[in-house]
């Protein structure tokens, strides 16, 4: 089904009718907490386990759903291999496995994650009459086939939903200068937006651009902490900011029905990920756009992107190589082992592409030898050095810092004994301060080793699968470079053939893509657009254009009154009237009434 057709509704209806719990497995930890605050608010017992989370907030979270009567359980596929979590699922009664985004488990897929393998182990440890139920909104017929055989499906069995958007209007609008389009385009369609890119610093730089062109406008990157993407979703959702800049970071299990407009500057590396996020334009019906901003230079672009994700052989192995130095691993140890990773500091001290050198990992990974976890938000960490009679003497001092360090031991156990996670908004909206607050005060503490305090932080992982090999025994799967590579090539030519097409429907297009042949024109998308221009003689287009003019010259008026008013058919005054509206800057059509203000007087 499409992005915003209703996928939720297909698990959470019947595993509500059924006893016991329902195990959903998904990627996305926004979605994730989204639809549990959802059911929750519903007064339903939902519950998610993710990376990042405590090992004794995992336990309580599967003990929940153990005796606790817990209807939804979510999980991340990384968390299903873990003894904790295979332990306590044979205590569970789980009514029905939901694989979410399950394209992933698809080396077809646009966004292959080995952990998702693991699914199938897990599947064997259910019952045999398990229902499983593997959704996507973005599958092409060898994944949905890969999909089944993966999740061993006794036999095909797929339900599947039209692609067909009949309100969303799909164009690409060649520019040499995309800002400035960009603002014409924002200018001339009201309502809620959301505008992609490649990069984090240009999401900044453009939603900047947009500000000082007098938008309300936002940025939003993967790299932003947890609190600022909050605030930033919150407020755009609230219609507290019109347009959300972005890289592919935002849109995951953020449900805004109305989003008018979604643009793309840069575009992705498959249909599938243009297809996902140009839908979550117009989830409420109503007509709305999608547009891909094309310039001479973006083939280009798209086609040096296969060099940076696949680079050489040589230097894949040079970056393995440089890695057990780096951690200071000797050839034949490091099984098992887990390092804190900056792949800035390591590329600048051997002198690596920091871009090749990140895909590169990526290549290692599926080739069995590291797992390598980008950014993995480590909670806050606290452990009391100091006595209790020492913390007794101390507290007293300041006033604030021991109604901090109260709060503390009434909310979390075992301080004395071991490292616990400490969530700092927390413990400040208990005391009505602010997190900054909580964390100069525990700082302070810790230089006076009354405690060690680790602050939250985001940083990657690499964990060695393997022991470290000598060079000359490494071993590149075809399954990671050579397949991936040529099923990447195939993706972007799709890409540049959906932004090089000016004679075939965008809809069409898109829609064969995914296996469906039976389609016809949408007569909405520029393409469709453009040949109904072409129907009419310039005669009848300036005729039109001059009448217009004048009727709308004291004012603006409906649409459906003037289509009745002029001496030509309904559907070449409305043909006229959406041209104008989408190129020419003197017309302006709102919420059903057409205007005109020629831009000479």
């Amino acid at each position: 089904m499409p992005t915003g057709g209703g996928k939720s509704i297909t698990f959470q209806v019947p595993a509500m009718a059924m006893e016991g719990t329902c195990l959903v497995v998904t990627p996305l930890i926004a979605l994730m907490k989204d639809q549990v605050d959802n059911l929750r608010r519903l007064g339903i017992k939902a519950t998610a386990v993710y990376s990042g989370m405590s090992r004794q907030e995992i336990i309580t979270q599967l003990e929940n759903c153990i005796f606790g009567n817990y209807k939804f359980l979510y999980v991340s596929p990384e968390r299903l291999s873990s003894e904790i979590f295979l332990a306590k699922l044979e205590a569970m009664q789980i009514n029905l496995l939901v694989v979410d985004e399950s394209h992933c488990i698809s080396q077809w897929g646009y966004d292959f994650r080995p952990s998702y393998l693991k699914i199938a182990e897990v599947r064997e440890r259910l019952p045999a009459d398990l229902p499983v139920l593997a959704l996507t909104a973005t599958a092409i017929p060898n994944v949905i086939d890969e999909i089944q055989e993966k999740l061993n499906f006794r036999q095909k069995n797929v339900l599947k939903k039209s692609f067909l958007r009949p309100n969303l209007s799909y164009s690409v609008r060649r520019t040499d200068n995309k800002i400035d389009r960009l603002i014409y385009i924002l200018q001339r369609v009201s309502g809620s937006a959301i505008v992609y890119v490649r990069n984090r610093k240009r999401t900044r730089e453009i939603a900047l651009a947009l500000q000082n062109a007098g938008f309300s406008a936002d940025f939003y990157h993967a790299g932003l902490n947890r609190e600022e993407k909050t605030i930033r979703q919150n407020r755009w959702k609230n219609d507290e900011c019109r347009i959300i800049v972005s890289t592919n970071a935002f849109g995951m299990g953020i449900d805004k029905p109305d989003v008018r407009i979604v643009v793309h500057i840069d575009m992705p590396g498959s249909l599938e990920e243009y297809f996902q996020e140009a839908g979550r334009a117009g989830r409420d019906e109503q007509k709305a756009y999608a547009i891909a901003l094309s310039s001479g230079i973006d083939s280009a672009k798209l086609k040096k992107r296969l060099a940076d994700e696949f680079p050489d052989k040589d230097f894949v192995y040079r970056v393995y190589d440089a890695l057990g130095n780096y951690h200071q691993i000797a050839v034949g140890y490091g099984l098992d082992t887990v390092h804190d990773f900056s792949l800035a500091e390591f590329c600048e001290v051997f002198h690596f592409s920091r871009l090749q050198a990140h895909h590169a990992l990526k290549i290692l990974e599926l080739s069995g030898y590291i797992e390598y976890t980008e950014e993995i938000e480590n909670a806050s960490r606290l452990l009391f050095v100091a006595t209790r009679d020492e913390l007794y003497k101390y507290v007293h001092r300041d006033k604030l810092t021991d109604e901090v360090i109260q709060v503390i031991l009434r909310t979390y156990t075992g301080v004395f004994a071991d490292y616990v996670y400490i969530d700092e908004k927390l413990i400040a909206t208990r005391l009505q301060i602010t997190s900054q607050q909580v964390y100069d005060i525990l700082s302070g503490l810790s230089k006076y080793r009354i405690v060690n305090y680790i602050p939250q932080k985001k940083i990657p992982l690499i964990i060695y699968t393997q022991t470290r090999e000598e060079i000359k025994h490494v071993r590149i799967l075809r399954s990671a470079y050579e397949e991936r590579r040529v099923r990447f090539e195939n993706r972007i030519s799709k890409v540049l053939e959906y932004m090089n097409e000016d004679n075939y429907c965008r809809s069409r297009m898109l829609l064969n893509y995914f296996g469906e042949k039976e389609t016809s024109n949408c007569g909405i998308c520029n393409v469709c657009l453009a040949k109904k221009d072409q129907e009419l003689t310039n005669y009848e287009y300036n005729s039109i254009r001059d009448l217009l003019t004048k009727a709308l010259a004291d004012g603006p008026k409906p649409v459906k009154e003037i289509i009745h008013m002029l001496p030509f058919t309904q559907e070449k005054v409305f043909t006229v009237i959406r041209f104008l509206a989408d190129e020419d800057e003197d017309f302006n059509l709102s919420d059903g009434y057409l205007s005109c203000t020629p831009s000479h007087s």
